[in-house]
């Protein structure tokens, strides 16, 4: 309840509650342990009854260890707690997806596709023609900086500077697009300093 709390507080839309108990593992991994289903749902339903507006995703991984029943008794078991929507992790086929979805009938619901796990290449499309509502590609950004990160430590150890990967940078120029640099820089012009209203006589300040 107070993660709901803070989260909304925080101009966050929705949150992942997830079955898994610590310490948690990648939802493509082996050996994951779980939450009891009746535990799982009771969070979810103390998270339901904390929200103002805050969209609950209910994700499962027990498809890797209770099979396909397990998965959607526990999605069934979530959406009667207050879930909005559920998130049934580490699919590894099409059929899968469709078969979770075909019983899971008017549930929305979350696909995972993220690279070099269980989970075959899909794309968002493809989720939406096999039941799914929305697609995350979670670590894909972070890949993708990490492997330019390392293209340009090599590159300062071999050429001794950044001078053969400038045109891989963002520049200047673009950043300051991006952020919308100049609408700050507007506004900034237009605050002006508060001036004290001179009908109420002032107390005069001591000299110490």
């Amino acid at each position: 309840m107070h993660m709901v709390r803070v989260f909304e507080e925080a101009g966050a839309g929705a949150v992942h509650i997830e079955d898994q108990l610590l310490p948690k593992k990648c939802g493509h991994l082996n050996d994951k342990k779980l939450a009891d289903a009746h535990d799982m749902a009771a969070k979810v339903a103390a998270a339901a009854r904390a929200r103002r507006h805050l969209y609950l995703i209910a994700r499962t991984d027990a498809a890797a260890s209770e099979g396909m029943d397990g998965a959607v008794a526990r999605a069934k078991l979530f959406v009667e707690a207050g879930a909005d929507a559920i998130f049934p992790e580490a699919l590894t086929t099409a059929e899968m997806f469709r078969e979770f979805a075909r019983r899971m009938p008017g549930v929305p619901l979350l696909a995972n596709m993220t690279e070099f796990g269980r989970t075959p290449f899909f794309t968002a499309d493809e989720f939406e023609a096999m039941g799914y509502r929305m697609v995350i590609w979670p670590v894909s950004s972070l890949r993708v900086a990490n492997k330019a990160q390392q293209r340009l430590y090599a590159a300062i150890a071999r050429d001794g500077g950044t001078h053969a990967m400038v045109e891989h940078m963002q520049t200047r120029a673009e950043l300051y697009q991006t952020i919308g640099l100049a609408d700050y820089e507007t506004l900034d012009a237009s605050i002006v300093a508060t001036i004290v209203p001179e009908g109420m006589p002032q107390r005069e300040r001591k000299a110490s």
